[in-house]
């Protein structure tokens, strides 16, 4: 559990809140950083012509983060919030609960050298999407498993390659999955000392809550297509 996060550990952090009661935030941006620490691409944009993005919240997003930027194919990524009601939150707001955000990361990648697919076999191997509110010890909703869709194309091949992941979650022994698949909401960029954290204190905190459950999407399955192993039920 992170330290920050001790600081809440007495209140209610594993339910959304309203929307009327969530934090009021603010209307400007938060600073953060404008470079990024480990390629020196560009966070905010412009993007090179042909980027894609894509969004994925699956847990603490410092250690998510990197698993994206050693991606091939991944120009840039940036740690934020996405998917409540404050605006402009801080991180301390965030960690209360009271704002209804995930810790995401949003992903600018080039289609030609990485598909959508392969970054959700990144996603859902390295998290365990079936834990609800929470990734092992680090309980809120902050840490709830989120993947948030830019195109139609995206929501479709997000939907597909969860019931191809259940079918292989079932047959070890998991339960249901309880990832949030959604439009993509606004993307509030964390603070720059969130971004690529793990690059700028490699020994800091980087749980791996992962099932070991392989997603059968890049081994021959396309999330556009029902799973050759899935069993009829």
């Amino acid at each position: 559990m992170r330290t920050l996060d001790v600081m809440f550990l007495f209140g209610n952090r594993s339910r959304m809140p309203d929307p009327g009661d969530a934090l009021p935030g603010r209307g400007q941006a938060l600073p953060t950083a404008e470079r990024h620490f480990v390629n020196d691409s560009v966070l905010k944009g412009p993007y090179p012509a042909g980027s894609e993005l894509a969004v994925f919240g699956m847990g603490c997003f410092w250690g998510a983060e990197k698993l994206f930027w050693q991606s091939p194919g991944v120009r840039s990524t940036t740690a934020g919030y996405a998917g409540g009601f404050t605006p402009n939150p801080t991180y301390e707001e965030v960690c209360s609960g009271r704002t209804g955000h995930a810790e995401v990361v949003q992903i600018v990648f080039d289609p030609q050298r990485i598909g959508y697919e392969q970054l959700l076999k990144v996603f859902w191997e390295n998290h365990d999407p079936t834990q609800g509110m929470r990734q092992g010890g680090d309980r809120g909703t902050q840490y709830r498993s989120v993947l948030f869709t830019h195109t139609d194309a995206q929501r479709e091949a997000a939907i597909a390659s969860r019931d191809i992941y259940q079918a292989e979650l079932t047959k070890s022994g998991f339960g249901e999955i309880t990832t949030e698949i959604a439009d993509a909401p606004t993307y509030y960029f964390a603070e720059g000392y969130h971004q690529q954290y793990l690059a700028k204190n490699p020994a800091g905190y980087c749980p791996d809550h992962s099932t070991g459950v392989a997603c059968a999407i890049g081994l021959g399955v396309s999330a556009g297509q029902p799973s050759t192993t899935m069993e009829q039920v």
